[in-house]
């Protein structure tokens, strides 16, 4: 269910003034911002270490609780089974085990709460494929650590069937292959650590689209995809910290996601009405933020610093210019017609340093509802329930020619620092950018969206917007096509008019 971001671009011929005239692709543009002062720097967030300072569970069993002896194996399974929902279960200090079996696992009743007592491990031993499923809601897992299972590909060991209002708090997940952890709608996960995970710290996926209300504050997300899935399956987009699929609701707030390889936060596939505030986003081997096929999402007040070095430097290596960047919105946009508490994409407050680039607004003119290029096989977009109609010759007029297109549209960057000193990357070339892109529309055979109008319209009529930022160090900014780049008057200048109100401070260094 992965997709890709490394897209190949064809640079198109020169653009001209004549490529203001609206395509079928446009959205209704809206009046530039008039030239404000300099915007002040927005201040740090701080940052959430849970994982070396976690803190400790209950010394004593509760009131009421039932408590879990880890010198007998299968103990907590046995107990959840043998005693009534709305449980609470104490688990002594000491290394906890299942039954050996790869099947065997926790399964809660409804409004479980498991607590972990200082010291309280339980352990898959690397047998047990996954540690808590079932299907019960509103269970709570507190100051327990949850490591060695072994769950497969694209699967989870923490709430393993996707199970709705779980809560998990004060946690640590780490050490597990497939992912650690699960999400159902209304889950929350505060002030946990998720650590050196073999393919994700959270896959937020559920079977049937049905994530809503879901949380994620204060946690520390740091080493995951030990297992390199990107190497053993190239292209297949299914690496980082967290990935969200289909999530229709979403506050990440105030979590530290760092030294993860690909990505650190990865929103993919109909995702809609994100708030992204306060994070720490740090020295991910890939973008630190991608927002793909999704809509309307605020990133706001984060620290963002010394991402996409690798992934970023490995394509420039290899002769790609694609303009890979720290926060790459691809596909994605805002869509008034799709109910959230925002219309738009909303970035400000932010604070860039030292990334592998900036941000890139991206739209792939062959990827579509229908299309061969749509890797998120069978998925349409939000405003078309049925793939089938985005097919001529409806998808050639209105409202299909639109509606049948992820589209980057009405992205307003405004009021972040970008600060960027090349001597701290070692970098010469194609780390420095800004963009606002499309490629050439190629195919399929029945495309609507050949040539360069997906290019034009992302570029020129889609309300996509910087304005009233503060660039430290020598940037550089492509429109258009990977081909184009522009210096920063010409950004400024006419047809573009981009970062009206912003300052530019071009020599290396903050």
């Amino acid at each position: 269910m992965g997709i890709t971001w490394r897209h190949r671009v064809v640079p198109a011929a020169p653009l001209a003034l004549a490529l203001l005239v609206a395509t079928g692709c446009d959205s209704t543009p809206v009046a530039r911002p008039k030239p404000a002062a300099a915007p002040p720097a927005p201040a740090p967030a701080a940052v959430a270490r849970v994982c070396a300072e976690p803190p400790a569970g209950p010394a004593k069993a509760p009131a009421g609780a039932v408590t879990v002896d880890p010198g007998v194996v299968g103990d907590l399974a046995a107990k959840t089974e043998n005693n009534p929902p709305n449980t609470t279960f104490w688990l002594r200090p000491g290394r906890h085990r299942l039954e050996p079996g790869e099947y065997d696992q926790v399964l809660p009743k409804e409004g479980n709460t498991y607590l972990g007592a200082p010291g309280a491990v339980l352990d898959g031993a690397r047998t047990n494929h996954y540690a808590f499923g079932g299907t019960a809601r509103d269970v709570t897992i507190r100051y327990l650590t949850v490591q060695g299972f072994t769950a497969p590909q694209d699967e989870g060991v923490v709430n393993h069937d996707m199970a709705d209002g779980w809560v998990i708090e004060h946690a640590t997940i780490q050490h597990n292959s497939g992912a650690g952890l699960m999400a159902g709608a209304r889950q929350q996960l505060r002030a946990s650590c998720l650590r050196g995970n073999g393919q994700y710290g959270m896959n937020a996926y559920k079977t049937g689209d049905t994530i809503k209300g879901l949380v994620v504050e204060g946690n520390e997300i740091t080493g995951n995809n030990t297992d390199d899935w990107e190497r053993r399956q190239p292209g297949c987009g299914c690496t980082g910290g967290v990935k969200f699929w289909a999530v229709n609701g979403a506050d990440i707030r105030g979590n530290w996601v760092h030294d993860n390889r690909g990505a650190g936060l990865w929103a993919d596939n109909n995702n809609n009405d994100f708030l992204f505030e306060g994070n720490v986003l740090e020295a991910n081997d890939g973008a630190a933020l991608m927002y793909e096929t999704s809509y309307n999402a605020v990133v706001r007040n984060n620290t963002i610093r010394r991402n996409n070095w690798v992934e970023g430097r490995a394509a420039a290596e290899n002769g790609d210019d694609f303009p890979y960047a720290t926060v790459y919105v691809s596909e994605a946009g805002g869509e008034p017609r799709i109910r959230a508490r925002t219309d738009r994409i909303e970035i400000y407050g932010n604070v860039l340093e030292d990334n592998w680039s900036g941000i890139t607004l991206w739209e792939n003119a062959d990827r579509f509802c229908n299309s061969p290029a749509n890797t998120s096989t069978g998925y349409c977009t939000l405003l078309v329930k049925e793939t089938g109609r985005c097919a001529r010759p409806g998808i050639t007029t209105a409202p299909l020619y639109a509606d049948c297109r992820w589209k980057t549209q009405r992205v307003d960057i405004h009021h972040n620092r970008f600060v960027l000193d090349k001597s701290v990357l070692d970098c010469a070339v194609l780390c420095d950018r800004m963009a606002v892109l499309s490629n050439e529309g190629t195919s399929p055979d029945w495309s609507p969206y050949k040539g360069d109008r997906v290019a034009r319209a992302i570029t020129l009529r889609q309300d996509n917007r910087w304005h009233d930022n503060a660039y430290v160090g020598p940037w550089t900014f492509v429109a258009h096509d990977a081909g184009r780049t522009l210096r920063s008057g010409q950004w400024q200048g006419a047809p573009y008019g981009q970062d009206a109100g912003s300052t530019f401070r071009t020599r290396d260094g903050g």
